[in-house]
């Protein structure tokens, strides 16, 4: 399976509700998205986080640039200051501790 672990540093506290207005389509579409396993999400205060598996990475790709997705991402620079995505291949998903090191380490940060 392809494990794909984001974070999200929110600009301002009160951008959380804008942010889980966005999460709830998001969440949303995943679940009818083709070659979807599972999603995650934990945070508090600025970091917030979504560790989610797909069937493949076209999977993925095609989920990540379309509907309320790629909607969101549209908008990203007014609710966060940065964000950071790794996606890699497991048996099994990562607990998230191990998540959160793995983004830390080798995951690719875009700052707004």
């Amino acid at each position: 399976m392809i494990v794909t672990v984001t974070s999200l540093k929110l600009r301002k506290l009160w951008n959380f509700f804008r942010l889980s207005f966005y999460g709830m389509q998001v969440t949303k579409q995943s679940k009818t998205q083709k070659g979807f396993i599972t999603m995650k999400n934990t945070g508090f205060g600025y970091m917030h986080y979504t560790l989610s598996a797909w069937e493949t990475e076209e999977d993925v790709k095609n989920f990540a640039k379309s509907g309320a997705h790629l909607q969101a991402m549209k908008e990203i620079a007014a609710i966060a200051t940065q964000i950071a995505t790794y996606t890699y291949e497991a048996d099994k998903m990562p607990y998230w501790k191990e998540a959160k090191e793995l983004l830390m380490q080798k995951g690719k940060v875009l700052r707004f």
